[in-house]
């Protein structure tokens, strides 16, 4: 019988020996068939000294007792700040973390970004009820409404008809954002954008409307709609609530606020609203102890403590991509977000505020993957003023995207390789081919002409008008449908740890700053504390007795 099991073992430890064996050999085969692959490097040897089994050893060491010395804060969040990167796909995060490392004089892949270092990450599923890939709008409505809804539609639930003004105005099919259910709560609120306010993610806090595309009355009309009885956003921005109640409103798009007759303060070129309405008066009439801007100077220059409100508008339409706005007298990013938390501030119940890095979505449309990734790293700086200027103990911060696009990054690059340049490898047609690429989009007319790739070899791909090449020849590039992460800090910043749906985001905000929804469940975590208390002021409250009883005794 020994016998028998010793053969055995033995036939098996061969068998597996073997199999290893030819494991090994496919994956060799394998790699050896990658057309043209380069052999490494000698700065990749020279960094093997210093990057020994020891370095990594150590590193990861550090990481583990870092996640074991990781304490949940289990508080209130007084303020609640959502940082949205648009369009800010997994891949644009990796590429944002490269370039800022090789902008930094680094090899780059070792760089972090400052949401990285976040003790708190999950995924975001960005599906909606109608579609596989996601929009703007019905992702907005998922994570500031906290309910999922067809694409083009904003701030109604799945019974609205597209471009149909009579469901929008249902009350039935509207859903209310995160920054109601703050108001509800006298906490004060605001948003800050690059893009237009009324576009569809920071029209996501306040807008109820059937056609992402109804910013102002004028577009309405080429859907023939009844602007007398269908509010555009614009229009519920100023007018309604909760956006008539913003304490901050900070992005682009000045002109759908505007009317037809009135001429803009930058381009002199009018307004292009039909309806004679002058939204940015009616706000200030509002406001009377508000301040309207329209320049990086005059908000810079704004005196916070006497400033009930603000008001920027610094564009007729979307403010201008940061590699390009040297003409243009814009406030950054980041000094929006840090004017914008200073004023809210200033709130005694606390405040939510959402932050949208707007423009990174359209760089990727456009088929720009240099400009996309500057405007990543805008994103990351006015994170990092957030950071600063706020506490981890009563401030929850999430940072993350309402949908993914195609970019990907590919080939094999040495480490080090220019991110933006070419992959050091060759295509089977013996031309060489980029590390950063779209699934499809504009940079199709300068990768192909005559049904042959076009050779890039002296072509300047880290110029900053460049398109990365893409495989299907699309005007504007798409988004693309795979999960988005999410990274939080602060209060119930441990609620996001997995994979999930992504209005749960709205949930998270609502129970972290028990406002709306959220309120039940922070009532009856109140409770449950207050009756688990009872015993123990009740001991207390029996050895105090006691302990007088036998003193007494004694005397």
């Amino acid at each position: 019988m020994k016998l028998f099991i010793s053969f055995t073992l033995a036939s098996s430890l061969l068998l597996l020996f073997l199999s290893a064996a030819l494991i090994g050999v496919s994956n060799a085969d394998e790699y050896h068939r990658i057309p043209h692959h380069k052999s490494r490097s000698n700065n990749q040897r020279n960094r093997a000294i210093t990057e020994d089994a020891a370095f990594w050893k150590s590193t990861a060491q550090a990481l583990l007792q870092a996640e074991l010395n990781k304490k949940p804060i289990e508080a209130k969040a007084k303020n609640v700040i959502l940082f949205l990167g648009d369009g800010m796909s997994i891949a644009t995060v990796t590429a944002a973390r490269i370039y800022k490392g090789q902008k930094a004089g680094k090899t780059g892949e070792e760089e972090q970004l400052t949401f990285d270092k976040f003790p708190y990450s999950a995924l975001s599923r960005t599906y909606c009820t109608d579609a596989q890939v996601a929009d703007s709008a019905c992702s907005a409505t998922a994570y500031l409404c906290g309910v999922k809804t067809n694409i083009d539609t904003i701030g109604l639930d799945v019974n609205v008809i597209y471009k149909d003004c009579s469901t929008q105005n249902e009350a039935a099919n509207r859903v209310s954002s995160i920054m109601t259910w703050a108001q509800a709560a006298n906490k004060g609120t605001g948003i800050v954008t690059t893009t237009k306010v009324t576009h569809a993610t920071p029209a996501g806090t306040y807008a109820h409307v059937a056609n992402r595309d109804w910013e102002d009355d004028y577009a309405q009309s080429f859907d023939g709609v009844d602007t007398t009885t269908c509010d555009d956003i614009a229009e519920q921005l100023v007018l309604n609530d909760p956006g008539k109640n913003f304490k901050v409103i900070l992005g682009g798009g000045r002109s759908y606020f505007m009317p037809n007759t009135m001429p803009d303060i930058e381009t002199k070129e009018n307004g292009r609203r039909r309806d004679g309405k002058n939204l940015i008066d009616e706000w200030k009439k509002a406001h009377p102890t508000g301040k309207y801007v329209t320049s990086r100077d005059e908000l810079l220059n704004l005196i916070v403590s006497g400033t009930d409100a603000v008001l920027g508008l610094f564009s007729p339409a979307h403010m201008e991509y940061f590699m390009e706005s040297s003409t243009a007298n814009n406030p950054t990013l980041e000094q929006m977000t840090r004017t914008a938390i200073q004023m809210l501030q200033k709130e005694t119940n606390g405040y939510v505020l959402l932050v949208e890095g707007g423009r990174i979505d359209q760089a990727h449309h456009d088929g720009r993957a240099k400009l996309a990734l500057e405007e990543a790293i805008q994103f990351d700086l006015a994170v990092a003023a957030a950071l600063e200027l706020t506490s981890t103990d009563d401030t929850l911060i999430i940072v993350t995207a309402d949908h993914s696009h195609t970019l990907t990054i590919n080939g094999y690059p040495d480490r080090g390789n220019n991110l933006l340049g070419l992959s050091g490898d060759m295509g089977e047609d013996d031309k060489p081919y980029t590390t950063l690429s779209y699934a499809n989009g504009p940079g199709y007319d300068t990768t192909f002409a005559n049904g042959e790739r076009i050779n890039l070899t002296n072509v300047d791909t880290t110029a900053d008008s460049y398109l990365q090449p893409s495989a299907v020849p699309i005007g504007s590039e798409t988004h693309g449908g795979d999960d988005v992460a999410i990274f939080a800090i602060g209060p119930q910043a441990h609620l996001f740890q997995g994979v999930y749906e992504q209005h749960y985001i709205a949930h998270v905000m609502a129970y972290a700053a028990c406002v709306g929804d959220g309120l039940k469940f922070c009532d009856a975590k109140s409770s449950s504390s207050r009756h688990g208390a009872v015993p123990l002021i009740m001991l207390v409250q029996f050895v105090l007795v006691w302990f007088a009883g036998r003193l007494l005794f004694r005397s």
